[in-house]
């Protein structure tokens, strides 16, 4: 009797290690499927990316290789018109600049702002209703932005500072609309990173007397700093990225000026314009779009690294 027990024993035993031996090499061949699928994902957009910087690598030695082209001009000059051999982006910079300034003045408050409300403040069904329709605003197209800030806010801003003040096309109408465009990105952004935080925080800052604004601002907003964050610089590069609301509502000439009441012309705006034109190859002004987005593509780079330091080094790991 004892030897028929153990013979059964030796039985589904074996069974067992066949079946999950089998199950094992099921796995393993589904999970090396889905590996390779991911990794060929990652190395298309690897070589996605050096093949932009190639290509704009490329095309910027061909403009820098112009007589009188100079990398110090190009940095530090204060005018620029390729045609008459003046190649200052600075004009263009600083209405990049300033732009994106009123854009995040506008984006920042608001968007973190919502992002309290319905992560703290409201209930889960008004945060199930607020939050889509919120969202709704990023999917509006831009170009419509673009004609909603010449149309509105232009009209608006004459008549609180002046026509004569405030020309048609201006930086302060296309950096308030953008501003309006970020919103919902900084705040679903913030909103999530405000809701991972764990409930035991509030609940212990709420035992000890704190309000609820208190517990939000102090407990809450620091716990999710990095999130936060994050969200802000990507809601930075997204504005300093806009081509159509600027192209469209801050004007189409380089002008150096800081004041955002004139019209000015953005490194996208540029870029839109030049593309859309009728130029033949090899002229300063073709070359020149691929110069921008080389300095555009490296601003960018720097706040997704100045992203990633922030986020590391805030970063709150809860168990």
């Amino acid at each position: 009797m004892h030897k028929s027990v153990a013979v059964d024993k030796v039985t589904s035993e074996s069974l067992g290690i066949t079946q999950n031996n089998l199950f094992r090499n099921n796995k393993r061949w589904s999970e090396t499927i889905i590996k390779a699928v991911l990794t060929l994902a990652g190395i298309v957009s690897i070589f996605t990316t050096i093949g932009i910087v190639y290509e704009l690598g490329k095309e910027s030695l061909l403009f820098f290789s112009l007589p009188g082209v100079t990398l110090k001009e190009f940095l530090t000059g204060t005018v620029w018109q390729p045609v008459i051999g003046k190649f200052g982006v600075l004009p263009l910079v600083t209405s990049t600049m300033i732009t994106s300034l009123f854009a995040m003045l506008v984006a920042i408050p608001l968007g973190l702002g919502a992002a309290i409300f319905l992560s703290e403040y409201a209930a889960d069904k008004t945060r199930k209703v607020l939050k889509p329709i919120l969202e709704i605003l990023a999917g509006i197209p831009t170009v419509v932005y673009g004609y909603f800030a010449l149309t509105f806010m232009t009209p608006l801003l004459r008549g609180i500072f002046g026509q004569e003040n405030v020309e048609i096309y201006n930086m302060l109408s296309a950096g308030l609309v953008m501003g309006i465009m970020i919103l919902p990105l900084i705040s679903s952004m913030s909103e999530d990173a405000l809701h991972a935080v764990p409930r035991s925080l509030r609940d212990a800052a709420l035992g000890l007397g704190a309000t609820k604004l208190e517990t939000s601002i102090q407990v809450v907003f620091p716990a999710a700093l990095s999130g936060i964050i994050s969200a802000v610089i990507l809601g930075i590069s997204r504005a300093v990225g806009e081509t159509m609301i600027v192209a469209i509502a801050a004007g189409s000439g380089p002008n150096f000026t800081f004041n955002p009441l004139k019209a000015a012309e953005t490194m996208t705006g540029y870029i839109a314009r030049i593309s859309g034109g009728d130029l033949s190859y090899d002229t300063p002004d073709y070359n020149s779009i691929f110069a921008i987005g080389l300095l555009l593509f490296l601003v960018t780079l720097v706040l997704n690294m100045i992203s990633r330091h922030i986020s590391r080094k805030y970063r709150e790991v809860y168990e």
